[in-house]
Order: C-alpha cells, then sequence, then structure tokens
C-alpha cells in the first residue's frame, strides 16, 4: 500500500476486536459510504464549473451509494440490524484540518476539500486491505478485497484533480502535510470495530 503514502500502518490485531461485532463495523460502513457519496455531492455542487470533476465525481458518488447497498444487503441476508449513524471522530480531525487549513479562496477550499477526501479513501482502502487480509469470515474476505481496489480508484482522483485545478498552490507539499497530520491522528484510532476507529 506504498502507493498511498500512509506514514503508519494498522496493527492486524484492529480484526481481532472488529470480530467481535460485526453487526457494528457493517453499520459503520455502511453509514462511511453513504457519507462518501454526500461529500462527492457536496463537492459537485461547490465546483459545478469544472465539468470533468463533475462527471467522474457523480460516477464515484453513485458507487459509493452501490456499496452502501452491498453492505445493507450483507446486514440483511446475516439477518443484523443497520444501526443509526455513527459519529466518526477520525474523519470529524481531518474535517477540522482541513477548515482551518483553507485560506477561504475557492481554489484553496477545494484543493483542501480533495486532499481530505483522498486522505479518507487511503486509510479505508488500507483498513479495508488489512481485513480482506486477516478476517476469518470468507465472504467478508472477498467483499473487502473487492472494494479495496474501488477506494484506491477514489483516492487516484481525488489526488488527480487536486492536481489539476490547485493552480498556484503546491499541491504535493500540501499533501505531505496531510499525511503528517494523519499520523499524529492515527495514532489514537485502531481500537474500536469502526472502520476508522
Amino acid at each position: 500500500m506504498s502507493v498511498l503514502r500512509l506514514k503508519l500502518p494498522t496493527d492486524p490485531r484492529w480484526v481481532n476486536i472488529v470480530e467481535k461485532n460485526i453487526e457494528e463495523i457493517l453499520t459503520d460502513h455502511a453509514w462511511c459510504e453513504q457519507k462518501a457519496a454526500t461529500n462527492a455531492i457536496t463537492i459537485i455542487t461547490n465546483n459545478s464549473e469544472h465539468q470533468d470533476l463533475v462527471k467522474d465525481l457523480l460516477a464515484l458518488a453513485k458507487e459509493e451509494i452501490d456499496h452502501f447497498e452491498q453492505v445493507h444487503n450483507i446486514i440483511i441476508k446475516r439477518g443484523l440490524k443497520l444501526g443509526r449513524e455513527r459519529k466518526d471522530e477520525y474523519v470529524n480531525e481531518l474535517y477540522l484540518y482541513m477548515k482551518k487549513s483553507s485560506d477561504g479562496s475557492r481554489v484553496s477550499s477545494l484543493v483542501e476539500r480533495l486532499l481530505f477526501s483522498a486522505m479518507i479513501e487511503a486509510r479505508s482502502c488500507e483498513r479495508f486491505k488489512v481485513l480482506s487480509e486477516n478476517i476469518q469470515d470468507e465472504e467478508l474476505s472477498v467483499f473487502y478485497r473487492d472494494l479495496m481496489e474501488s477506494e484506491a480508484g477514489h483516492y487516484t482522483t481525488f489526488i488527480t484533480y487536486a492536481r489539476k485545478y490547485g493552480v498556484g498552490i503546491n499541491v504535493e507539499k500540501r499533501w505531505r502535510e496531510w499525511l503528517e497530520f494523519e499520523e499524529n491522528i492515527i495514532t489514537n484510532y485502531g481500537k474500536n470495530e469502526t472502520i476508522h476507529g
């Protein structure tokens, strides 16, 4: 997963926590997909002049909703329940960093939102890889391996558009700063049966 450039890998023992409460991880995962779709729509709404971005993020939003449906179908098939939406403290920390980092201009706001999105996709991709390689549940192992590839594609989409539309911004420098920030906060996570927990 070096392509994602994450500085701190998830401890595989996190999967042992997950396996004790499959209903919780599936509920949390479902809401992560819903929020990812909503985030893509928000970017489209605020940057509708970029035709290529609108087209690609519409496709991404549809894919995230499809993932939501897939997770929901697994929940139903197993006789479990989709619980209420969960707070995601990890994402909230990234969100606050994004808000603080933007200089208020439209270009800066777009770049920061795209890097925020790329960061979430990168960590989600890495977590799905850890799940696919360590979970004893065969169905979920295959499911998370398939999703891992999709999340990697989403990460690339966000990074690509940050570079394309980040005129006057050193996007590579900002991405390195995002990676350093994420390294500092991820040490507090990996202790709960949630995707980022």
